[in-house]
């Protein structure tokens, strides 16, 4: 099998034995500076700013104005199957709620979004909606959230899972869509539309080769 040039020694070796790879990467914001966005991010829009609380520690927030879809990118731009994941925090306001999301291939890429309002998970490639299961999303507790890209003999497959933080990750997808398009190349990215009005909060962003 050839291996993508992105790939560090130690996935090529996690692969060769079946274990998991190392993030290609990962911020868990432990080295980042309170008060500003870390330099390496491209924020697309939304005046993101990275907080600090002795309950949660370290993570980035998006303010609850305006009443828009904000994001930013992080991470290298990878080759090959990989996985992006990242965990979210968000509360409800009445009957409004937050939506947000992680991506891979950048603005254009899939992103795999919590519409609470709706009460769905989806994939999104871009802004069109691609597919959608129920889903129950739990007010105010964070929420993990991992997107999968991969190749198979069926074409490109996206993948997606949500699940409560703190909790172990499920071994099954929550969600899957089968394209025959190569997805197109980009950085990983976050995404929060606070349309309750209130913030939304983002932490361990992670980048890995697809397992």
């Amino acid at each position: 099998m050839k291996l993508p040039r992105l790939f560090p020694i130690a996935a090529v070796l996690a692969l060769a034995t079946g274990q998991a790879a190392e993030p290609l990467y990962h911020n868990d914001f432990a080295t980042a500076e309170p008060g500003k966005v870390p330099a390496e991010f491209m924020v697309m829009s939304g005046d993101f700013l990275l907080r600090e609380d002795a309950k949660d520690g370290r993570f980035l927030e998006l303010p609850g104005e305006p009443l828009d879809t904000f994001g930013l990118l992080f991470g290298p731009t990878p080759k090959g199957d990989v996985t992006a994941s990242a965990r979210f925090f968000g509360t409800k306001k009445g009957r409004k709620f937050p939506a947000f999301g992680v991506s891979l291939g950048g603005v254009g890429g899939y992103r795999l979004q919590v519409s609470a309002a709706k009460k769905t998970l989806e994939i999104f490639q871009g802004d069109e909606a691609r597919q959608s299961v129920a889903y129950e999303w739990p007010d105010a507790s964070w929420t993990s959230l991992r997107v999968q890209v991969r190749k198979d003999a069926a074409g490109w497959i996206v993948e997606g899972k949500a699940w409560p933080a703190g909790t172990p990750e499920p071994a099954a997808w929550t969600i899957t869509y089968t394209t025959k398009a190569e997805p197109p190349a980009g950085r990983p990215g976050i995404w929060g539309s606070p349309y309750s009005g209130t913030p939304i909060r983002f932490a361990d962003l992670d980048l890995s080769p697809a397992h």
